[in-house]
């Protein structure tokens, strides 16, 4: 149990990326107050977190639905968390990021809620935390180990939500340069996670 936590806790906190999005953020609510960053950024991660919940907990009948099978999904979301990996190694979905975030500011100079968007989806529930939740609760096996891969859910978006209300200190403590480090490492990580998706998906499949 503890290995599958920390197998599922590993995935999506380098997916989710909490450092990452906590930058992003600080910029889209420069013209907030302290309180409705902080309201915002708890919207923002309790809307990714049911969203997140409710592919992991029906994605996999969503796929039965659909006759895509396991091995498949398995190979498709290796493959995309393969390419989100590769834009982290290069500092390209920082950059997407930030693009995304300017567009937001120029189009609402004001105090604008950004918890639904960007901030919930994609930033937080994207396309690579779908696929990831869904992977990791259709290799669960029974009841006890799904909750076990909610909890590391639970505890990266906890985790997120501490980034998000720390965003303005943890840029001034880590600064620019050791963010890309970081970034770089994990992307590293993350390419290696998702080879093994592949290797299994091909592995069942053939």
């Amino acid at each position: 149990m503890l290995q599958l936590f920390l197998s599922a806790f590993t995935t999506l906190f380098l997916v989710i990326d909490p450092p990452g999005c906590a930058p992003i953020y600080a910029g889209l609510t420069t013209h907030a107050s302290a309180a409705q960053a902080r309201s915002m950024a708890l919207r923002a991660c309790l809307i990714a977190t049911g969203i997140l919940i409710v592919f992991a907990l029906f994605g996999e009948g969503l796929l039965g639905a659909l006759h895509i099978e396991l091995a498949s999904f398995r190979i498709a979301g290796g493959v995309m968390l393969f390419l989100i990996a590769l834009d982290m190694v290069f500092e390209k979905r920082t950059e997407r990021r930030e693009e995304r975030a300017e567009k937001v500011r120029n189009a609402t100079p004001h105090v604008e809620d950004v918890s639904v968007f960007p901030m919930a989806m994609p930033m937080l529930a994207g396309p690579g935390s779908i696929a990831s939740i869904m992977l990791l609760t259709a290799r669960a096996h029974g009841t006890e180990e799904t909750v076990v891969v909610l909890s590391a859910l639970l505890v990266v978006m906890a985790m997120s939500f501490v980034a998000l209300v720390a965003a303005r200190p943890i840029i001034r403590v880590l600064g620019h340069q050791v963010e890309a480090v970081v970034t770089r490492l994990l992307g590293v990580l993350l390419a290696a996670l998702a080879a093994q998706f592949v290797i299994d998906g091909l592995r069942t499949q053939f």
